[in-house]
C-alpha cells in the first residue's frame, strides 16, 4: 500500500515538475527540445522491442507489441512534427519571388 502511495506521489511531482519546466520554455527552443525528446522516444522504443524479444507468455507478447506499436507512433509523431515546426522558419516562395522582381 505504502509503495503505490509513494508511486503515485513521484508520478504526480513529476508531472508538475515537468509542466512547470516546460511552461517557462521560450518558443524559440521548442524546436531543439522536440529533437530531444524524440530521442527520447526512441530509447522508450528500443526498450520496448527488447520486452517484446523477452516476453514468455502470450499476454506479454501483448503488452509488449502494444508497447513497440505505441512507441514507434510517438517517435515517428514526434518527428513529424518537428518536421513542421521547422518549416514554419524557412521563407515562403512569394516572398522569395516577390524580393527578385
Amino acid at each position: 500500500m505504502i509503495e503505490g502511495l509513494a508511486a503515485i506521489y513521484i508520478f504526480m511531482l513529476a508531472g508538475f515538475t515537468g509542466y512547470e519546466i516546460i511552461s517557462k520554455v521560450p518558443v524559440i527552443l521548442h524546436t531543439p527540445l522536440m529533437s530531444g525528446s524524440n530521442f527520447v522516444h526512441g530509447i522508450v522504443l528500443v526498450g520496448a522491442m527488447v520486452a517484446l524479444g523477452i516476453a514468455e507468455t502470450g499476454t506479454e507478447q501483448i503488452i509488449g507489441f502494444i508497447a513497440v506499436l505505441l512507441g514507434a507512433g510517438n517517435a515517428v509523431g514526434g518527428y513529424v512534427v518537428t518536421e513542421r515546426m521547422l518549416e514554419m522558419f524557412k521563407p515562403s516562395d512569394k516572398q522569395s519571388k516577390g524580393e527578385g522582381s
